[in-house]
């Protein structure tokens, strides 16, 4: 080889390129059961640091989360489970104080929507059949597409 040519090492292993940042909020659904922490709670106390999770991908997407990204706030695990908010992500991923191995973000309620959009209701959908919510069906933090945010919305005024 060239006097000046230098073999580059390894990629270490489990390495991927960095993705680029996408341009404007990303999406989340966000659950909680509404007699532990309801969307009337969080309009009420205006701000509050999202705490409780204690699941690693749930909290992968936490740590991604970005102030002013957009979330569903979604009650489960009660007579009727559905969408009922949309919040806000106002500070980014924080070492939770009772166990710092955790993270917590906070958020704030930007609207309580004018109907709760129940499970059975998003099951119907054809659109939304590829929704983690539908196919992760516990996992208490997850992703939810730009398409999938549209489709949902839309739901509400029908």
């Amino acid at each position: 080889p060239p006097a000046k040519w230098t073999r580059r090492p390894p990629p270490k292993v489990g390495a991927t390129e960095q993705e680029p940042e996408p341009q404007g909020p990303r999406y989340y659904l966000m659950k909680s059961e509404p007699d532990e922490y309801s969307v009337d709670a969080l309009a009420r106390e205006g701000t509050a640091p999202w705490d409780g999770v204690r699941n690693a991908q749930a909290r992968k997407f936490m740590r991604q989360m970005r102030c002013g990204d957009r979330f569903f706030f979604y009650h489960s695990s009660c007579k009727e489970p559905g969408v009922v908010g949309i919040g806000e992500v106002v500070r980014e991923a924080y070492p939770d104080p009772a166990d710092p191995k955790w993270v917590l973000v906070d958020v704030r309620l930007v609207r309580k929507l004018s109907r709760c959009i129940r499970l059975a209701e998003l099951r119907g959908v054809g659109e939304l059949q590829q929704m983690v919510l539908l196919r992760q069906a516990r996992l208490s933090v997850q992703p939810v597409s730009p398409s999938e945010w549209e489709c949902v919305l839309a739901l509400e005024g029908q």
